[in-house]
């Protein structure tokens, strides 16, 4: 299947959604940022997973919650590598009743993970990065996975922002 943006899937299993991920990656290229939006077990991380192997970058990919940020090595060189993002802590995601964080702590934050640097090298795929990390391109890929309540199936809605 070719993957056009903007686009629409069903996705009945996760190895759907890895597979939609590697179509993905076929569009990016350093510099590009992937916005993730979806509640938990929306499929986030099994997408990101997917954009790995299509990119072709080394190690294990794994939701980063506790390290905010991880680096995947291209495998060969010249091609891009990966930095996999999880902003879901950044947005008070360990206390369900905190308050969000302003705009400018958020921006902030942000800001202390040096991501504007990984453009240079990297793509950069940010899970629960929805309304601040748009601003480090002019048209980010917007990923939205929503499942069903009653089923494992998800969808996903994807478009270029900007």
């Amino acid at each position: 299947m070719t993957v056009e943006v903007p686009g629409s899937r069903e996705l009945p299993t996760v190895d759907d959604t890895r597979a939609l991920g590697a179509e993905l990656a076929g569009l990016l290229h350093a510099g590009d940022v992937v916005v993730l939006d979806g509640p938990l077990g929306a499929g986030k991380t099994a997408l990101t997973t997917g954009i790995a192997a299509g990119l072709g970058v080394r190690g294990r990919v794994t939701s980063p919650t506790f390290v905010l940020a991880r680096r995947h090595a291209p495998a060969e060189p010249g091609r891009p590598g990966l930095v996999h993002v999880d902003a879901y802590r950044l947005l008070g995601g360990e206390d369900p009743d905190a308050a969000p964080p302003s705009p400018t702590a958020l921006a902030d934050q942000l800001e202390s993970l040096d991501l504007d640097t990984a453009l240079d090298d990297d793509v950069v795929v940010v899970e629960w990065g929805t309304g601040f990390v748009e601003s480090l391109v002019d048209a980010p890929l917007v990923v939205r996975l929503r499942r069903g309540a009653d089923t494992d199936v998800r969808r996903a809605d994807w478009h270029r922002a900007g």
